[in-house]
């Protein structure tokens, strides 16, 4: 019942705003602007432009809904007015690109910077045992971005705070434990960059005997890609495993992340036989067989392991990698009395 109310409601709220888009559609399209083009044209652009963002935004105002969607009805408004309105009809569309259209772009960017640097400072002064930069960016992202935009903006930040910004050694605490020191990954993800810088190098001038846009289109992709990798690897040594007092975080720096309630956890077991992977069987790290385990985790039901561009997995039985082995099993079965006992 509750669903149906909530999505009869999303349909009066995205409804409204099309149906005002589709009559100025028709309204182009029909005799009456055929006698009076210049009148018309104006209401016309100033409905798309003005009355439709406003109108969708007094509809969302009270909701949890993000308010930077009303951006996409913008963008729809101007690509529909360019589109229907004849091209010497759109000095006032023409007028809002070139003026109006930046200063929006730059009050939005402004906006969304201010309200990540709010969630972070507030993140710095009160700090807990399972918050961090990356839980922090991607519960601000979900509030203020459009769901599409989330995870690719959540993503870039991410990826330039924790390889470019992020230099403070980090101090661990008792419950905090580190997986890359012994593990190899970071020794194969560096190989990596520097197969990246020689391929591209490599490749740049073979292809610019071809053409140089296609040259430096990948070069510039090479040099995207291993950001994104330096960003990654960065990651693992800022986003330590969590033994929470309620729940234990496990992080495979921002490519993948899962919590567990330790009322769901059967046994912890020290092992590194091999183990096939499968829809039930699942590794912490992001590079699957690549990486060994040292510890392996199952549970009484399905839990939920969360990766890049927010891909979710389930699983009910998780191996993975943690240096200090031995110090992490105990802390955990301290946290299971009972299946001590």
């Amino acid at each position: 019942m509750n669903h149906s109310i909530h999505l009869q409601k999303n349909l009066i709220r995205f409804g409204i705003p099309v149906v005002i888009i589709a009559l100025m559609v028709f309204l182009s399209q029909s005799s009456l602007f055929i006698e009076n083009p210049d009148y018309l044209s104006i209401g016309i652009t100033f409905d798309l432009l003005l009355t439709v963002p406003f109108v969708y935004f007094l509809l969302i105002r009270k909701t949890n809904i993000p308010k930077t969607t009303v951006v996409p009805f913008l963008i729809i408004g101007i690509v529909v007015g360019s589109l229907i309105l004849p091209k010497e009809q759109q000095h006032y569309l023409s007028l809002f690109k070139i003026y109006a259209l930046p200063i929006i772009e730059l009050l939005i960017l402004g906006y969304v910077i201010y309200t990540i640097r709010k969630g972070v400072k507030a993140y710095k002064q009160n700090k807990n045992t399972s918050s961090d930069f990356f839980t922090v960016l991607t519960k601000t992202c979900n509030t203020i971005l459009p769901k599409a935009l989330v995870i690719p903006v959540l993503t870039e930040i991410a990826v330039f705070y924790y390889g470019f910004i992020l230099w403070k050694k980090r101090k661990l605490k008792p419950n905090e434990f580190t997986y890359h020191k012994n593990s190899g990954t970071i020794t194969l993800l560096v190989a990596l960059l520097l197969i990246i810088a020689i391929e591209t190098v490599t490749l740049h001038y073979l292809l610019m005997k071809w053409s140089e846009i296609a040259a430096w289109i990948l070069t510039a992709l090479s040099v995207y890609s291993g950001i994104q990798i330096w960003g990654f690897l960065r990651s693992m040594t800022k986003r330590p495993i969590i033994i929470g007092q309620e729940r234990l975080y496990l992080r495979y720096g921002i490519m993948n992340e899962t919590s567990i309630c330790y009322e769901d956890i059967i046994e912890v077991v020290h092992t590194t036989k091999e183990i096939e992977l499968n829809a039930e069987t699942r590794k912490l790290s992001f590079l699957g067989d690549l990486e060994g385990h040292n510890l392996v985790i199952t549970f009484t039901s399905k839990n939920t392991l969360t990766g890049l561009y927010g891909i979710k997995r389930s699983y009910s039985t998780l191996l993975l990698y943690v240096d200090d082995t031995a110090g992490f099993k105990a802390q955990i079965d301290t946290k299971l009395p009972i299946k001590k006992a």
